[in-house]
């Protein structure tokens, strides 16, 4: 071994080291950001909330839309400073964003040493130790279609609930989206490799699991082992598992047999996220959604005939190019239609490199913001008409801790994923409770614990 890598090793082990990990977007990132920390933990980093006591600093980005970049950048300015104060710190960008900019983060702000694209998760811990010894630039972001290691260490946020990825990428190619050029193609997991780590996580006490996916009901249309369906008929069969959920759904996928597994599985939630994006066929087709108002409506009326009690909720895009003032009337009637018991509201952010970046007729800001407003007014009277009828009834739920806001009260969440506030007795994290809903709100439920 080279003179220089033995000091840097016994430098390496001869003090503790810390990371601070920022991680921004998606359910997704945060799945791979726990990847990243199990690895960082696997060569001596021990994780902290400070940056400015950080000896190495990795930013987790998203650039689905422009406001979490601008967050990002935010970040990278002010780490600048902390860089002049400690050469010595190592400073990284991984998931999306990496993925999009590659070597042009670095020319922009070149106190970046490294950059990660989202399928080199795997590569943090070659990466970190590189930069130990030789303090050189490092970018790595082509993408593959190969497997990503299933033998990555995992340090999970949670100890009650944990995510796990049961593929990677998108085949779908929205019209808005950055997704797919920035994941890549879909590769689905293998089941075995699913199972096992649910597995593993239940062992560890984990009482509810996400399956993860950009699409999951597309899972297993690659290597055929095992379609969604089968996979998660075989999730709820782990011994001591509580709550399986999954997210994402794409409508165009979601088959009769997941409505049939969801309808006898004992484990399932009763919860599905279902994104329209839109309700008019029109701007649909322009989306490149491969589905119609018709279909979608059809394919949430099988749901309720299946499972009566399912929660469903949705993503809406407003201000998408070319909208009229017509489909946006099509698209509240369709709300009310529909009845959402929540839904994701997101102006329209023109993204480089997709094709709605390109079309004409784009939507003024102010028009906009007008009707994310009035979309929300009417998705928010339906949520609190929904809640309403929830009023005396008794939910089971998984307390999840204290409010943020004040700690004599406690959250839980119900199978349905509505949030659940209640006075706290002595509940810990991870406790299942049954509560009596006192006060339904539009947002979350406030209830009081009963016996039994």
């Amino acid at each position: 071994m080279p003179k220089e890598i033995q000091q840097a090793e016994a430098t390496r082990c001869s003090r503790r080291r810390t990371c601070c990990l920022l991680v921004y977007g998606c359910q997704m990132n945060i799945s791979d950001a726990e990847r990243m920390e199990g690895q960082l933990k696997s060569i001596g980093y021990e994780r902290i909330d400070s940056m400015e006591d950080a000896d190495l600093i990795l930013i987790n980005t998203c650039c689905v839309r422009e406001t979490a970049e601008d967050k990002v950048y935010g970040k990278i300015g002010e780490i600048k400073q902390l860089k002049r104060r400690n050469p010595e710190l190592i400073f990284g960008i991984t998931g999306c964003m990496a993925q999009k900019e590659g070597e042009a983060l670095i020319k922009r702000a070149p106190h970046i040493d490294f950059v990660l694209g989202t399928n080199k998760v795997h590569e943090l811990t070659k990466i970190v130790r590189q930069l130990e010894i030789t303090r050189e630039h490092v970018v790595d972001v082509m993408l593959g279609e190969t497997e990503l290691p299933d033998d990555v260490p995992v340090a999970r946020g949670s100890g009650f609930s944990a995510w796990v990825p049961i593929m990677y990428g998108c085949n779908n190619f929205c019209s808005y989206c950055i997704v797919p050029y920035v994941r890549g193609r879909e590769r689905s997991r293998r089941p075995e490799d699913v199972l096992s780590e649910v597995e593993e996580a239940v062992q560890q006490g984990y009482k509810e699991i996400t399956l993860l996916g950009q699409n999951v009901n597309s899972y297993g249309k690659d290597h055929r082992q095992a379609d969604f369906a089968e996979l998660l008929a075989r999730v709820d069969q782990v011994k001591g598992i509580r709550r399986v959920r999954f997210m994402t759904s794409h409508p165009k996928d979601l088959s009769d047999r997941v409505i049939a597994v969801m309808k006898s599985g004992e484990h399932l939630c009763e919860h599905i996220h279902l994104p329209v994006q839109y309700g008019s066929n029109r701007i649909l087709k322009a989306m490149n959604r491969v589905y119609t108002v018709e279909t979608y409506r059809d394919l949430v009326r099988r749901i309720r005939e299946n499972i009566p009690q399912v929660s469903l909720t949705t993503d809406l895009i407003v201000g998408f190019p070319g909208e009229t003032d017509t489909d946006f009337r099509e698209t509240l009637d369709f709300l009310k239609e529909i009845r959402f018991d929540a839904a994701y509201t997101f102006i329209y952010s023109k993204r480089s490199g997709t094709p709605a970046a390109k079309m004409e007729q784009q939507v003024d800001e102010e028009l906009k913001r007008a009707r994310l407003q009035a979309l929300m007014e009417v998705q928010n009277a339906v949520s609190l008409e929904i809640n309403h009828a929830l009023k005396d009834s008794v939910v089971e739920i998984m307390v999840e801790g204290p409010s943020k806001t004040d700690p004599s009260v406690y959250t839980g969440r119900t199978r349905t994923n509505k949030i659940v506030l209640f006075p706290h007795t002595d509940e810990k994290a991870g406790d299942f409770a049954r509560i009596r809903i006192t006060q339904p709100q539009t947002w979350v439920l406030k209830g009081e614990r009963v016996s039994g």
